[in-house]
């Protein structure tokens, strides 16, 4: 590692709450990766008559058990589970619901409080918040990871564009950004959601359309500024590509400043996906959804655990990529000294 990449490291390192922050955050989120593993309502391995099984990677007939029909077994079944216990045993995720499973026999209806059952209770439709919880945490942060790396992606490319040719072609693009920027991105949401059925893809989508113009203008600086530098000069006096000079000479220089973005820019599309799914404008219903089990919190004020519970979360999560983000830009500030 050279000597500059060690420093920032030191740095980041420095910021003890950002530095915490990032290996919490690691830790949830890749345990969440293998929610199915965490909250099922699938074994995770079965023993019967001498055979093992994985139901939860794979699918088996019931009669595979003893049972009458050639369906998948229903393993929260009491019946089906007799049947397996007679010849052998189940071994259960820690959490035997997934985020879609519907608890029956609630001590009261549903929403029903927390028990030793269901930890955090169950919402209004008789759903395990504990396992909504796992799963809207895991599909919020991939459905952020993917929205910023092709938002950056755009953004880079087109912030590059603009700043190392200028002129005419940088008027003409600002022009356009702005007209962009200044459409109704809440009215075009609400007005595709009653012509289509919202989808994880058409969402992304949906949001990519806008969110790449976050990194334009600080790319588009940081280009405007270095391909007036002495070595870029001297490269494209030499023949160099305009391609090899904007991506190897400049841009490195450029994605110092981008980087520091990137943490807050997953921050506001994870939060953009909880806004939408609590105005109803999200996810496909039924899905896993902290703004749609946020937005049940705030339909029943007679069921706390709700709202708290997918309010800690929220803040959590958000607050982890802010103490991050923070850290990160202290590691790539070159004012910024480690001191013992």
């Amino acid at each position: 590692m050279n000597p500059i990449n060690q420093r920032r490291l030191t740095n980041f390192k420095a910021n003890r709450r950002g530095y915490i922050s990032f290996w919490l955050f690691m830790i949830l989120f890749v345990v969440t990766l293998f929610a199915e593993l965490i909250a099922n309502d699938k074994p995770l391995l079965i023993k019967y008559d001498g055979g093992y099984y994985a139901p939860v990677l794979f699918s088996y007939p019931e009669t595979k058990f003893g049972g009458d029909f050639e369906t998948e077994a229903e393993y929260s079944d009491p019946e089906v589970q007799e049947l397996i216990q007679e010849k052998g045993w189940i071994v259960w995720p820690p959490v035997p619901y997934s985020f879609g499973t519907i608890v029956y026999n609630l001590p009261s209806p549903a929403p029903s409080p927390p028990t030793t059952q269901n930890w955090l209770g169950t919402d209004d439709q008789g759903r395990d918040v504990v396992a909504r919880l796992i799963y809207g945490f895991r599909i919020s942060v991939l459905f952020g990871l993917i929205l910023t790396i092709l938002s950056s992606i755009i953004g880079v490319a087109a912030g590059a564009w603009q700043g190392y040719f200028g002129g005419i072609t940088d008027l003409l693009f600002q022009r356009f950004m702005e007209i962009w920027s200044g459409l109704p991105t809440l009215l075009l949401l609400i007005i595709l959601a009653s012509l289509f059925v919202p989808s994880f893809w058409m969402l992304l989508g949906i949001l990519l359309l806008f969110s790449w113009m976050s990194l334009v203008g600080v790319v588009r600086a940081e280009f405007l500024r270095g391909r007036n530098f002495t070595y870029v000069m001297a490269a494209r006096a030499l023949g160099v590509s305009n391609r090899k000079v904007m991506f190897k000479h400049i841009l490195p220089n450029a994605m110092v400043a981008t980087i520091t973005f990137l943490p807050f820019i997953l921050s506001g599309a994870i939060t953009s996906l909880t806004a939408l799914d609590f105005l109803g404008l999200g996810l496909p219903p039924g899905s896993a959804s902290l703004g749609e089990l946020l937005n049940q919190g705030k339909a029943n004020l007679q069921a706390p655990w709700l709202g708290i519970s997918s309010f800690i979360v929220i803040s959590l999560m958000l607050s982890l990529l802010i103490f991050v983000g923070e850290a990160v830009r202290d590691a790539l500030d070159p004012r910024k000294t480690y001191r013992n």
